[in-house]
């Protein structure tokens, strides 16, 4: 999948909550200074050109809705971070998490009875055959 630069990432959250959208109505989710008509939509073609929105008729207009999940985004997205900084191992982000003491003795706790439970053992060993 491809990636979304701050801009495109911030407009598919705006059609991820809010559902579709005209694009002035784009426009006008952003706070003042708001972006121009044109320059929401350039980034919304491109958009589409990269296969994250779709667009249906309405009237003389088109209303874009997200073809790709805030969830298909957020795995592709964590895929490619573990195997860009972390060679593929799951095993290294959470070691490294917990050395820099971003996760508490709660949270280790828990992935650890995820683990022995199974319900985790199953998604990572899936995720790891999936990226090699």
């Amino acid at each position: 999948m491809k990636t979304l630069t701050e801009k495109e990432e911030e407009l598919m959250c705006k059609l991820w909550d809010g559902g579709p959208m005209f694009v002035r109505e784009l426009v006008e989710c952003h706070p003042e200074p708001r972006p121009h008509f044109n320059t929401v939509s350039t980034f919304i073609r491109i958009l589409e050109q990269k296969g994250f929105v779709g667009h249906e008729k309405v009237g003389g207009s088109y209303r874009y809705y997200p073809v790709v999940t805030r969830e298909q985004y957020s795995k592709s997205t964590l895929k490619a971070v573990v195997k860009r900084y972390f060679n593929n191992s799951f095993l290294g982000v959470i070691s490294t998490l917990v050395k820099n003491e971003n996760l508490s003795d709660a949270e280790v706790e828990q992935i650890i009875d995820l683990v022995r439970k199974g319900d985790a053992a199953g998604s990572v060993e899936k995720d790891n055959n999936e990226t090699k």
